[in-house]
């Protein structure tokens, strides 16, 4: 059974790698939003995971964030997913995320994710190749 109020908290520190500039979504050299948002999808995984049966996974479904304060290379940012409700078939899962650099909160919003079976789900992605 899946815990609302269940956490995790996961980080990182920003490298190069990490910005905007890097990836494409701004120009210049501060922590990137598609990797805030990233981060904050990995800690509603990782949360929901100990929950799941052998050969389920989760995929995001939909993510609601603002990104309200930018961060500079070299510093440690962390985000931290919160389950907040449980759909009546305890297939899709919401979460609070948010995200703070060492100054204090940088992102927050909504996030959902849908239990899968994996092979099952992997084997409908593929079909798509399929002729």
């Amino acid at each position: 059974m899946i815990v609302i109020g269940t956490k995790c908290q996961l980080q990182t520190t920003v490298t190069e790698s990490l910005t905007a500039s890097a990836v494409g979504s701004g120009a210049l050299p501060v922590f990137g939003t598609p990797f805030m948002c990233g981060l904050m999808e990995n800690a509603a995984m990782t949360c929901l995971q100990s929950f799941l049966e052998e050969g389920q996974g989760s995929v995001g479904t939909h993510l609601d964030v603002s990104h309200d304060a930018p961060t500079p290379i070299g510093m440690t940012v962390w985000a931290e997913a919160e389950i907040t409700a449980v759909s009546e078939n305890g297939r899709m899962v919401d979460f609070a995320v948010k995200a703070w650099d060492e100054k204090g909160p940088i992102g927050s919003g909504t996030h959902t994710r849908a239990i899968i079976k994996n092979e099952k789900f992997l084997a409908k992605c593929n079909a798509k190749l399929d002729k």
